[in-house]
């Protein structure tokens, strides 16, 4: 199937799709804080294309047969990155953020497809590190980051609401 899926800038028409995509994912994961709970979260997640306020922050899409199977934002210049902690400090890197993969399309190979795609982006751009985040209930999402060689970043790591979120860095 991966060799078959297309990873693409995402047009802004399509933003409310895929804000819809991460909260399902996000919203499904067990131990994490739901909507009710984390109402503020939600809405971030809901209108993520508030965090693409500058031409080094992009939004792709995983598409495969003209279905959206994922969603990452790449952000070119921490400054951008928009999280809390230190990360929006760091120099000479890129990050990512709010990866999510369809639940019909886990296990396909489709989020590191979009891992690769960042990785790919910050190495175009010379950057020494590629900055992420996660938290305790992204489990499968911090295995294939292990995979990758993102090593915890503990400097990079912050309190959201009261929701312990964990920075790592993989050197490029």
């Amino acid at each position: 199937m991966t060799s078959k899926v297309i990873i693409a800038l995402a047009n802004k028409s399509e933003f409310k799709e895929l804000g819809e995509l991460v909260i399902n994912v996000y919203s499904k994961l067990e131990g994490f804080p739901q909507p009710d709970v984390y109402p503020d979260y939600y809405s971030t997640l809901a209108n993520f294309g508030e965090l693409v306020i500058d031409p080094s922050v992009k939004v792709f899409k995983a598409v495969y047969n003209q279905e959206i199977l994922g969603m990452v934002i790449y952000f070119d210049n921490m400054e951008f990155y928009g999280s809390g902690g230190t990360a929006p400090e760091e120099k000479n890197a890129g990050g990512f953020r709010l990866l999510a993969v369809k639940e019909s399309a886990k296990g396909k190979g489709v989020g590191r497809l979009l891992i690769e795609h960042c990785i790919s982006l910050a190495k175009d751009s010379q950057h020494q590190n590629l900055i992420i985040h996660s938290t305790e209930a992204m489990k499968t999402a911090r295995k294939i980051y292990d995979k990758y060689g993102f090593q915890r970043a503990v400097d990079l790591d912050f309190l959201h609401d009261g929701l312990d979120v964990f920075g790592y860095r993989l050197s490029l």
